[in-house]
């Protein structure tokens, strides 16, 4: 059965629970910079996915599932700086690192299937 809304996305289901994630994580940081960028990047996973679902042809919607997985890697770079500025600690930055790769995992794993 063929996916008939973007919603049904496992891959979108993920990354709106790892927004939600982020933002709680980041909500009291006063590096409003950093919080700003952390917090575009990664709405920019779910709303790639989304957009791309509803474009005209899998070659578009595969185009923006290859940006949502750059945002995604976006995150997780920012996640690095994070835990080294002690914004978060190393366990923090743990989960949310394999949450990211996740994502983009089960995002890759969507674009190979189209491309059958």
């Amino acid at each position: 059965m063929a996916i008939q809304k973007f919603e049904d996305i496992i891959a979108w289901q993920k990354a709106q629970e790892y927004a939600v994630d982020i933002y709680s994580v980041f909500r009291e940081l006063k590096d409003y910079g950093f919080k700003d960028q952390i917090c575009r990047a990664v709405i920019l996973i779910s709303n790639n996915i989304a957009e791309g679902f509803d474009r005209s042809s899998n070659a578009d919607f595969s185009r923006f599932l290859y940006i949502a997985i750059g945002s995604c890697s976006e995150v997780k770079s920012m996640l690095y700086v994070a835990e080294k500025l002690k914004y978060i600690t190393s366990k923090q930055q743990k989960e949310l690192l394999a949450n990211g790769d996740e994502i983009s995992k089960i995002i890759r794993g969507l674009i190979k299937s189209m491309s059958k």
